[in-house]
């Protein structure tokens, strides 16, 4: 009888399903492609420098490129 309980209990739990089986998800995005602006490399600059009789000075610089866009930098310096 001691024999029987084991080898009873050995032959269900090799007999029954494996409801605890690993399962594996994928979750997959789709994305858009990059967009990349190809812009022209020919630029117009102008520096315009100012100095006054107070010792202050400032530069200007802009840029413009074909496309119409532009870019203003000024820098003031005072001693």
């Amino acid at each position: 009888m001691r024999l029987f309980v084991p080898a009873a209990a050995l032959l269900l739990a090799g007999l029954t399903p494996h409801f605890a089986a690993a399962q594996t998800t994928v979750i997959e995005r789709d994305r858009p492609d990059a967009v990349v602006v190809d812009r022209p490399s020919t630029e117009r600059k102008t520096v315009e420098t100012r100095e006054s009789s107070d010792g202050c000075s400032s530069k200007t610089v802009r840029k413009t490129n074909d496309m119409g866009d532009s870019k203003t930098v000024t820098k003031e310096s005072c001693d």
